[in-house]
């Protein structure tokens, strides 16, 4: 009998595990483009911030109402006139390699986001002098010079918190195995295939967590990305393309969660960095309003976008209180395209290489593009390049006009200071007016919303003459998920956080 009972015993501890393994739930989501770099001092993607949700809590967050709200730190105090800041941090918080979260490791990522070479996220807080722990859960910051959107910074990459003893061991390769502090941990990538992720147990929000793995698949096609979805191998994907939006409405398992994006697609021409830069429309600021004017905004947004898009002219969308209402698109001016075009006096046809990531909807956008500007006298020339090693070769300067989007920050500081002043990361073109640096670090000191305002106007003044950027339009992000996934909130930055997400079994 004890033979019997030690059997049923195993038999049901093998019941039990067998249950337990079939519980584990792994949520699959499609993304447009494979990331860059997972490491938050120096990832530039949307994709990667994506992936960033679920793998590295920053010391605030965003609501879908635009307020910060507490994450990693719970509270913040502003002092000295705006030149001194105060965090306090949560308590019982744990790195995935199981170190602490304190003070200290705030200091450590904070430095090396100001002072690691080729740091994204240097010109995002660049006014931090010192960082000073004050105790354990408390950590203050002394400024140059007042700084506005600071805190907002803090809720990107800007305010991610790594683990210093990871960071340390790994050295240049920390993007190889990043540890921080989010819902999930980092298991595995295999580049242009997917990157997984699994619940880490001693997360300090982990009674929210539902999910016990993530996977993440880059599928740079649409379409492809829209059929794993109605066939179940995906449980999500973001950018669901407008075309594919009646399919998926009318499709009874599938939901689509709309979100006016914080940012824009724009058309980034180089005026300064290097010999790509000598180009006419790199070099004639005729030669780009010409260019501009040529192209009808409208129209690509509807024949690519079934008109779900917002056509503009500026980096701020209009769900921000900073959107410049008087700051409109451009009808399309052909005439007066071909007029600018005879004032130069270059030899027509003008030839500009547009580099453009490979998603077939900007394929169409830069086809489209080439026929349009052809009316006005120039040679569109496209040059289609992997996302991540078009944003190398903008970097390096090998390029001439670069299509290229932005996902946005909840503060406009974020749209438009790393793009436009002469030290930005982000300035790929190189566009140099020291007059928009001037009034860009300006408006970063200005706390009134009206006196802000009116500096942001004056610096939309003078780039929408020069057109370092040809903005095109502001984008609705469509993400679409199966019926069997519930919990998900959007928020405007279209980030996908897991944080109450669940998944049903099939």
């Amino acid at each position: 009998m004890s033979k019997f009972r030690t059997l049923m015993a195993a038999m049901t501890a093998l019941g039990l595990m067998a249950g337990a393994a079939a519980a584990q739930t792994t949520m699959r989501i499609g993304l447009a483009e494979d990331p860059d770099a997972l490491d938050p001092t120096f990832a530039r993607t949307f994709v990667g911030r994506i992936v960033f949700a679920g793998l590295c809590d920053k010391l605030f967050d965003i609501d879908n109402d635009l307020k910060i709200v507490p994450q990693l730190a719970t509270g913040f105090e502003w002092s000295d006139a705006g030149k001194t800041l105060t965090l306090k941090l949560r308590d019982g918080v744990t790195f995935h390699d199981g170190e602490k979260m304190d003070a200290e490791a705030v200091r450590f990522s904070l430095d090396r986001h100001l002072n690691a070479p080729r740091s994204g996220r240097r010109a995002e807080i660049s006014v931090v002098q010192t960082i000073t722990v004050v105790d354990p859960l408390t950590v203050r910051l002394t400024l140059s010079t007042a700084f506005a959107p600071l805190v907002a910074q803090f809720t990107d990459r800007a305010g991610m918190i790594v683990s210093p003893k990871a960071a340390i061991a790994a050295g240049d390769q920390f993007a190889a195995r990043p540890v921080c502090a989010g819902p999930f941990r980092f298991v595995e990538r295999i580049a242009q295939d997917r990157i997984v992720l699994e619940k880490f147990p001693q997360y300090w929000n982990v009674a929210n967590v539902h999910v016990d793995r993530v996977i993440y698949q880059p599928i740079p096609d649409n379409s492809v990305r829209f059929a794993n979805l109605q066939a179940g191998a995906l449980d999500m994907i973001e950018r669901l393309q407008p075309t594919d939006l009646p399919a998926a409405r009318r499709n009874a398992r599938l939901r689509v969660v709309p979100i006016s994006e914080l940012g824009y697609q724009g058309i980034t021409i180089n005026t300064g960095n290097g010999e790509r830069a000598k180009s006419p429309i790199g070099s004639d600021a005729r030669v780009r309003e010409a260019f501009d004017l040529a192209i009808d905004r409208a129209v690509i947004n509807q024949v690519v976008y079934n008109g779900e898009f917002t056509p503009t002219a500026q980096a701020v969308p209009p769900s921000s209180p900073y959107h410049n209402k008087n700051l409109k698109a451009s009808a399309r001016n052909l005439d007066r395209a071909k007029a600018l075009m005879a004032q130069t006096g270059l030899r027509l046809p003008v030839v500009v290489n547009l580099t453009t990531p490979p998603n077939p909807d900007l394929r169409q956008v830069a086809e489209i593009v080439q026929a349009m500007t052809k009316e006005a006298g120039f040679d569109v020339r496209i040059n289609v390049m992997e996302f991540a090693s078009s944003l190398n070769a903008a970097e390096r300067g090998e390029f001439e006009a670069y299509l290229l989007a932005w996902s946005g920050r909840p503060d406009p500081d974020g749209n438009l200071y790393v793009f436009v002043t002469k030290d930005g990361p982000q300035n790929y073109g190189k566009y140099l007016n020291p007059e928009v640096d001037r009034l860009m670090d300006e408006q970063r000191t200005i706390a009134d919303p009206t006196q802000r305002m009116a500096v942001l106007e004056k610096i939309s003044a003078i780039t929408a003459a020069d057109r370092p950027i040809l903005y095109m339009w502001h984008r609705t992000n469509f993400l679409a998920h199966g019926q069997r996934l519930t919990g998900f909130v959007p928020v405007t930055d279209g980030l996908i956080r897991l944080q109450g997400v669940r998944l049903a079994a099939n």
